[in-house]
């Protein structure tokens, strides 16, 4: 049975009262038995004494008795006289005379010989013995003794037993227990209201401590005990308080340290995850869940070779937990083809769920690819600006050989020599003008452009190389003018190279179409008011594959006919970086049927789209 500690105090307390009584009860009751019996036992050794000296004159010495009425009214009279019951007996056990017995009745009592009492008189003088009598039923003490007082019993000689019934021992025997049963239930009830008051009293503060521990570790904040007293339960509860308040202070700590922890986890832009020895994971910020995909998984405590399945990243880990060294490596993700660097460090646990390794995941995906872009820059600018230097110095040397003294020749050969002088010349001033831009020297003007006009002013300048080739250039611009905020001559460069690269890789007679209209960039919070401007053409078209890349410096999708055409593989890396530089966006889609469509967006001015469009009515 499962009981609290104020009922186990009080019942505990309780018991030991109750043993505690019962025993001085039976001690008390033991003892009077025990005083009564002496004092009764003196009595009949008294009474003994006297009866016997006043019947041993009635027998003679040959141990012959009186006659029985003498002897029975003797008895009878010292019974009555004494309070006590007499009975002569004679040696060989016949009751000749009993003070409880009529004289006719003598003859149907037993043979008192086996009585304990009479037996010892017998041998030794004298005897006693205490039992229920067999004449009257009650409990009596009797004494023995020899009439005689010659030892041992010579033949012939009576014996005088004297019986006192213990009704009266046992009447004040039971005064006594009904006194204690009284007195004693008195002070039970009284030691059960002192014990269960001790014991309340005593384990309210338990009870209180036991509450406010199961708060503590319910995890209910600011839990104090109030100190009542200055006893051990009060040094108790004092120090519960005390470590409560140290408690909180710790856990505070370590919310806090947890808190900053989770923040720069979840703030990093590297993936982090940290395994236990067992390579369990035991933590992974954010970063990491979006590296691999694992946003709707739960993470921690899975080994991380069910989340991550990479044969480098599972040789790598496994590496490291077998050596516990710091290493480092790179992956690639398939098929997304991302470039991660693993940095791995030891944090030394060895139990389970204890961080064992951290594993940091650098994304040097643009690294890598910024890296591929310069090589192919500067292989590109080589062989760019060779491909010139080549062809100068070929007809330089072809002139020193003799060609100089052929007019003709000569001729051709420093014409060609010019072209290739101004093909360069173009190539080095692209390269300036986009590092230019790319390092900020270029300044950009932030004033009201008038898109309508810009636009047809871009027609003009293109239409007579167009006509050259007899393309259509049809310009689709809407009634009211729009506005966008930046620097009119770079817009107009951007639109003169879409346009220039347009005329030149459509063949002749093709359609070039330019259109303007609004448009909304969903990216922005709230969604920003945006102007869009197609250039389309029905020209050779860009590959799909190659779309991506047509704005990086010197990509050409056919290089030999880029060449012939007079492009430096500049122009749309230039345009890019203005458009951008103007807070707007620049692609490349493919056309219907054929050819190409560069899309640009523009951000709309400050200013209302129609604030200028009064003029529109007057026209």
């Amino acid at each position: 049975m499962n009981l609290g500690i104020r009922w186990k105090v009080a019942l505990g307390t309780l018991a030991a009262v109750f043993v505690g009584l019962a025993v001085a009860g039976w001690l008390v009751i033991r003892s009077v038995e025990q005083t009564e019996l002496s004092r009764m036992a003196e009595t009949l050794e008294t009474s003994s004494g006297l009866a016997a000296m006043t019947l041993r004159p009635l027998f003679d010495q040959s141990g012959s008795t009186v006659p029985g009425p003498l002897l029975h009214a003797t008895v009878r009279d010292l019974s009555q006289q004494a309070h006590l019951r007499i009975t002569v007996i004679r040696q060989d056990g016949t009751v000749v005379a009993d003070s409880a017995v009529p004289t006719e009745g003598l003859t149907h009592v037993e043979n008192h010989l086996s009585r304990p009492e009479v037996a010892q008189a017998l041998r030794s003088g004298r005897g006693m013995d205490i039992r229920a009598s067999q004449t009257t039923g009650e409990r009596t003490y009797y004494v023995a003794r020899l009439l005689s007082a010659s030892t041992p019993a010579q033949p012939g000689i009576s014996v005088i037993r004297l019986g006192l019934p213990l009704t009266s021992i046992d009447e004040r025997v039971r005064h006594i227990q009904q006194d204690l049963a009284t007195a004693f239930g008195a002070a039970f009830l009284l030691a059960m209201t002192l014990s269960l008051w001790v014991s309340r009293n005593l384990t309210k503060p338990l009870s209180e401590m036991a509450a406010a521990a199961r708060q503590l570790a319910g995890g209910t904040p600011g839990v104090r005990l109030v100190v009542s007293s200055t006893d051990e339960v009060g040094l108790l509860a004092q120090t519960l308080n005390q470590m409560t308040d140290q408690l909180e202070t710790k856990i505070k700590e370590v919310s806090d340290d947890r808190a900053q922890l989770l923040a720069m986890l979840i703030a990093m832009v590297e993936g982090v995850m940290v395994l236990d020895y067992r390579g369990t994971v035991v933590q992974v910020n954010p970063a990491l869940e979006r590296m691999f995909s694992l946003e709707l998984t739960e993470s921690r405590g899975r080994h991380y070779a069910e989340l991550i399945r990479h044969e480098g990243l599972t040789a790598l880990v496994s590496s490291v937990l077998q050596t516990r060294s710091g290493q480092g490596g790179e992956i690639t993700l398939s098929p997304s083809g991302r470039c991660l660097r693993v940095e791995a460090s030891i944090a030394g646990g060895s139990r389970e769920q204890e961080a064992c390794a951290v594993f940091v995941f650098h994304d040097i995906t643009e690294l890598r690819r910024l890296e591929k872009i310069r090589k192919d820059f500067v292989a590109n600018v080589s062989h760019e600006l060779r491909t010139p230097l080549t062809s100068i110095k070929g007809y330089v040397e072809a002139l020193l050989d003799g060609g100089k003294d052929e007019p003709a020749t000569a001729t051709a050969f420093l014409e060609i020599i010019m072209r290739q002088s101004n093909r360069l010349n173009l190539i080095l001033d692209d390269l300036l003008q986009l590092s230019q831009i790319e390092s900020g020297q270029v300044l950009f003007r932030r004033e009201p452009v008038d898109l309508r006009a810009l636009l047809e002013r871009t027609v003009a300048v293109i239409k007579p190389l167009a006509d050259k080739k007899h393309h259509t250039i049809e310009l689709s611009l809407p009634d009211e003018y729009w506005v966008v905020e930046g620097d009119e001559e770079r817009l107009v460069q951007v639109f003169i190279n879409l346009l220039e690269n347009a005329v030149k890789y459509t063949p002749d007679q093709g359609r070039i179409s330019m259109a303007i209209r609004n448009a909304t960039h969903l990216r922005t919070t709230p969604p920003r008011a945006m102007i869009e401007i197609v250039v389309a053409d029905s020209g050779i078209g860009i590959p799909e594959a190659d779309r991506p890349r047509v704005f990086e410096r010197f990509y050409r999708v056919d290089k030999a006919r880029s060449r012939e055409l007079g492009g430096t593989g500049l122009g749309l890396a230039i345009v890019k970086h203005i458009v951008e530089a103007h807070s707007g966006q620049v692609w490349v889609e493919g056309n219907t049927p054929r050819g190409s469509r560069f899309v640009v967006h523009l951000p709309v001015a400050q200013e209302s789209s129609t604030a200028v469009s009064t003029e529109t009515g007057s026209r």
